[in-house]
């Protein structure tokens, strides 16, 4: 059985970050990935956007590594020369009694660490956004986009450049516990057994499905797996918006928002439909849905005016019941 010191399940963003970081602090790293090419899941299926850390509850994992990420993604994106751009965005209270929850969005903003959002008065975020429709808002000029494809390319391209090998189409079937690591099964067109002392469960969707795989791995700590798939309508023809667009946050949710990307394509949503089984049709007919969402902050959008986009999948440890707390790391 061919050996190696560290194991990465999944090529995505986070596995290919961790991948990076072992291959630069010189471990021998071999990625496993069941898909042909990086990112093909939820890495390439979101709004490719740079958050500042907003809305996080204060001290959590999320808030921490949202602050502290975005600063280190800027610079990479800067140094690697990723397109992206601080387009900045607006959150905005589309409603008079929607106005008071800005001081506690900004409130949050700041306990984390967040201390750039600025309030804006109707006139003001009208004289940034004319098409808007608003009662106040809150900017937050450090938003941004970023083009998540080139920022894998190059965080593959650093990993392999330190040395890390990646197998595509090589799903990790099983691995067992052993005295010194584990024993894996890894699965595709060449099976094929693989010793590792480090094994890194980087694989998304899947995670919990590949922590149940591990021989070993007391049940208990393995979360259960909920789907929360986001559908997103993109805009025919040009955007009136040069920024993304939020309204006050919905219970459950960031509500029906507007993003753009590098070249100034609109696109609405995620909105939140908790799915059983993973597949990415955008259903048509939940078009009337957007309609009505996004006429809150842009009330002459057009009839007509939406198409089906795309979707992703965002997986959840909690059901829809229950408010995601924080991030769990184990």
């Amino acid at each position: 059985m061919e050996r190696v010191e560290c194991v990465v399940a999944g090529a995505g963003v986070v596995g290919l970050a961790v991948a990076r970081a072992l291959a630069l602090a010189g471990r021998e790293v071999i990625v496993l990935e069941k898909e042909a090419a990086v990112g093909s899941e939820t890495s390439s299926r979101n709004s490719e956007i740079v958050h500042a850390g907003i809305y996080y509850r204060k001290d959590s994992l999320m808030a921490r590594f949202c602050v502290a990420g975005r600063q280190a993604l800027y610079r990479y994106a800067a140094d690697r020369a990723i397109p992206h751009r601080r387009c900045g965005k607006l959150i905005v209270a589309t409603a008079p009694e929607e106005v008071d929850a800005l001081a506690a969005i900004r409130a949050r903003a700041e306990a984390n660490g967040v201390g750039d959002l600025r309030r804006l008065s109707r006139n003001e975020a009208l004289g940034l956004e004319p098409a808007l429709h608003a009662a106040g808002a809150l900017l937050s000029p450090s938003t941004g986009i970023i083009d998540s494809h080139a920022y894998m390319q190059a965080l593959e391209g650093d990993a392999g450049a330190a040395g890390a090998m990646i197998a595509f189409r090589a799903p990790l079937l099983s691995a067992r516990v052993t005295a010194d690591g584990f024993a894996l099964a890894v699965g595709g067109d060449d099976p094929v057994g693989l010793a590792c002392r480090v094994l890194v469960n980087a694989t998304g969707l899947h995670a919990p499905a590949t922590a149940r795989a591990v021989d070993g791995m007391p049940a208990g700590r393995v979360p259960a797996a909920y789907y929360a798939k986001g559908n997103y309508f993109t805009l025919a023809g040009r955007s009136p918006f040069s920024r993304l667009i939020y309204p006050v946050p919905v219970p459950g949710g960031l509500g029906t928002h507007l993003t753009l990307d590098l070249a100034g394509q609109a696109r609405f949503g995620p909105d939140v439909e908790w799915v059983e089984t993973i597949g990415y049709d955008v259903d048509p007919a939940r078009a009337a849905l957007f309609y009505d969402a996004i006429r809150r902050y842009w009330p002459d959008l057009p009839d007509g005016a939406l198409q089906p986009g795309y979707s992703g999948i965002r997986p959840k440890i909690v059901p829809p019941e229950v408010a995601v707390q924080d991030l769990l790391a184990r």
